[in-house]
């Protein structure tokens, strides 16, 4: 070990042992100072890997708000560096992520400051889609449904089999016929930002799901033609829209898109959350000039996205908000 790389590792074991003598403020505060020493300098690594160190004591102890704290600072240093994102700078935020307890009010600014850093100095005007999978799925595991759906609809090729099993278990607390409702709230945000791999990968989960599912009891029928084999709910008219609104994107068909909203109006017209999305989705994918103008994606996006709220525990059942406005960053290339 280089002479600078050992007076480091001799400041970072210093504040740590703060720590074991539970001066956790005083180990906050003293490393605030330090890296401000080394941040001033423009000596990058030496301020991250302090601030990094330290943080990860703080939160173990279960010092959430001073190792949140270190976290937020430590987002502040790379965009001070203009560090990309990569393997290692990812890697430090996403351990330290893990770190946090649930309840921890910090994290919540630690995530948003984490995407913020990704989208100036990543290829990813959205946030990094590895960040956003990482938060949404401690999310999803949390039952903050709101939440965990929008990282997750920003996050990688993995994000759609979290998003779709979560949406399920929280489909099962409510009544059968609101399926449709649930699998939209993954199929239609990934249409609308332009990843039709993971709106099927979500639909097909969602379903095959629906399908094993004993106490579901749904009668299915499958259809077969020349080009597609499509299984129908009779009972459940939106979902059959949805799995059919798939196959029309996949095919690039106005055509048959115009048909299925002719076919299914009755039913949508009981679902208007559905109708600004859809909106965008013709003229998305097929061309049909949206009837009024409207602001982009983050508009719309409150039509599908309910307000604040956690995923319903299992004793305490609860429909999905659909109104309330919320927040969506536009996605690009996702896909």
């Amino acid at each position: 070990m280089s002479a600078k790389g050992d007076k480091i590792e001799k400041i970072i074991a210093r504040l740590q042992q703060r720590i074991s003598e539970g001066q956790y403020y005083e180990a906050q505060q003293q490393t605030r100072v330090v890296a401000a020493r080394y941040t001033k300098a423009a000596n990058w690594p030496a301020a991250i890997d302090i601030i990094y160190s330290v943080a990860q004591s703080l939160l173990k102890a279960g010092q959430g708000g001073s190792g949140g704290d270190l976290c937020v600072l430590l987002v502040d240093v790379y965009k001070q560096a203009e560090l990309k994102p990569d393997a290692a700078s990812k890697g430090r935020l996403l351990t330290c992520l893990r770190l946090f307890d649930s309840e921890e009010p910090t994290r919540k600014k630690y995530i948003g400051e984490m995407m913020a850093w990704s989208s100036k100095y990543g290829e990813y005007p959205a946030g990094d889609p590895e960040l956003h999978h990482v938060a949404g799925s401690l999310y999803a595991e949390e039952h903050e449904a709101y939440e965990a759906e929008k990282h997750l609809v920003l996050g990688t090729k993995d994000s759609a089999e979290v998003l779709a099993r979560m949406e399920y278990e929280w489909f099962k607390e409510d009544e059968a016929h609101t399926a449709a409702i649930y699998a939209s709230r993954a199929v239609l945000p990934y249409l609308l930002t332009a990843n039709v791999r993971a709106a099927n990968t979500s639909y097909r989960l969602f379903t095959s799901a629906l399908n094993e599912d004993s106490q579901a009891q749904l009668g299915t029928q499958d259809v077969s033609s020349n080009t597609a084999d499509i299984r129908i709910y009779p009972s459940l008219p939106l979902l059959n829209f949805l799995g059919l609104l798939l196959l029309a994107v996949q095919r690039n068909s106005a055509e048959l898109y115009r048909q299925l909203t002719t076919k299914y109006a009755t039913h949508l017209k009981e679902l208007d959350m559905w109708s600004e999305a859809l909106e965008m989705i013709a003229e998305m994918y097929f061309g049909i000039p949206k009837p009024r103008q409207s602001n982009p994606l983050m508009d719309m996006m409150s039509g599908i996205f309910g307000g604040g709220g956690a995923f319903p525990p299992s004793d305490n059942a609860r429909k999905p908000a659909v109104k309330g406005p919320t927040t969506m960053p536009a996605a690009e290339g996702l896909d």
